[in-house]
């Protein structure tokens, strides 16, 4: 276990670039972006301190509404704001500034609460003797920029071993969340179909995400004792919590934001800020063989140093250059290019059909098989279809494709989930 004694070293606005053999790569072609977008990632790049950077000038049609409003989709506001005020002054309608800045107020206050619930928690599990690992919210943000309020977030996502998840949830019922109970479930395959329960506090809003996997199944991923072993901790709202090891932090991060198709850019800079923390990359090289998960290390890898310049250290090249990482940070520009929300169904056709394709991309040939196997397994709809006393719930096995035909036959579809 490593303490996290001093963050000041990321508390810069304006990080300076560590001095590591580095490999740059070339940029993305980004010329099928809205300008809005490409002066917000040049903002972004630029990591010069605001008085030696030049000042930009947007076009005559230039769509300041837009720019804000890609600014708080890409949930990197905060940032672009502090680059704004001096960098493009002038230029940025005072309407459009004040907006921003409330977004940011708004922010700030959602995460001074969250951290304190954050911290709250933590001591409620550890005095249950629950091992809880901070995956996301304002710790991230204070690990990653030395700033609460920099990155926004509108949850915790906190991981606690299986074996804990009924303890864990009961505890956050009594704390006066509520459980969204949006899992169905059949012979209990939640325990892989799904990763996460959520809960919402009705009075404060605030909402946590409690894993028993980081990652939707058939990804893997270290087991948690592996990740207990390697974990850090830090202080927030004044009481001490766990965090996954940096190195561990870094694949969870490519993971998460391969699987949603780095359809925001805040995502990318969280690559771009871990890269150029003390990060162990033979350690990260070596669990990225392990979990046969190179390509999406890689892909992240080139997609921060080719629209961020993210500097790639030598040990980092062979992840980077991998085939399959190319090809993926590829399909990602098609997320990265337009307004893609993978949390506000139904998607557009296009945009399905694209994601639907990328995340069988992201899987190893043996996790292809399995997904697809999974689908002989019985789902709840099938229960609902034919509804079986629990004793008898193993016959869905051999039922499950006649119940399949039949729903298809009578029952309209009302979901991916259910239409398997």
């Amino acid at each position: 276990m490593f303490i996290i004694k001093n963050n000041n070293h990321l508390n810069s606005e304006h990080l300076e670039e560590r001095a590591l053999p580095s490999k740059r790569f070339p940029r993305w072609d980004t010329s099928s972006f809205p300008e809005e977008l490409k002066v917000m990632i040049e903002l972004l790049r630029d990591r010069r301190p605001p008085a030696v950077c030049p000042k930009r000038q947007p076009s005559d049609g230039f769509d300041w509404l837009r720019f804000a409003a890609l600014a708080v989709h890409h949930r990197v506001h905060p940032l672009i704001i502090r680059r704004l005020k001096h960098e493009l002054q002038p230029d940025i309608p005072q309407d459009v500034l004040e907006r921003l800045e409330a977004q940011c107020r708004d922010n700030t206050i959602r995460m001074l609460h969250l951290s304190g619930e954050t911290g709250r928690i933590a001591s409620l599990f550890r005095d249950r003797d629950i091992r809880m690992l901070v995956l996301k919210g304002p710790a991230l943000s204070l690990d990653l920029y030395g700033d609460l309020s920099i990155r926004p977030s509108g949850d915790v996502d906190l991981l606690v071993p299986l074996s804990d998840i009924g303890e864990a949830g009961r505890l956050l019922q009594k704390f006066g969340y509520v459980k969204d109970d949006y899992i169905r479930s059949v012979l209990g395959d939640w325990r892989w179909r799904h990763h996460h329960y959520a809960f919402v506090h009705p009075e404060t809003g605030s909402k946590i995400e409690l894993h028993w996997r980081m990652h939707p199944w058939p990804a893997r991923e270290p087991s948690f004792d592996a990740l207990w072993d390697r974990r850090r901790t830090m202080m927030i709202g004044g009481r001490p919590v766990d965090l996954p090891g940096l190195e561990d932090t870094f694949l969870f991060l490519a993971s998460h934001g391969a699987r949603h198709g780095w359809s925001r850019l805040r995502w990318l800079l969280d690559i771009d800020r871990i890269m150029r923390m003390p990060l162990r990359w033979d350690r990260v090289a070596a669990e990225l063989r392990h979990l046969a998960c190179g390509h999406i290390g890689g892909q992240a890898l080139r997609l921060a140093a080719g629209l961020l310049g993210t500097p790639i250290p030598e040990g980092a090249r062979q992840a980077a250059d991998h085939p399959r990482a190319i090809v993926l940070a590829e399909e990602a520009l098609f997320y990265i290019g337009r307004v893609v929300n993978l949390h506000s169904p139904p998607l557009p056709p296009d945009v399905a059909r694209h994601h639907s394709r990328h995340l069988l991309n992201l899987m190893t040939p043996r996790q292809r098989l399995l997904f697809r196997l999974s689908y002989l397994h019985p789902y709840h709809a099938d229960a609902e279809a034919l509804p079986l006393p629990k004793a008898l719930h193993f016959l869905y096995y051999p039922l499950r494709p006649v119940i399949w035909m039949w729903r298809k036959m009578r029952i309209p579809v009302q979901s991916g989930g259910d239409s398997a």
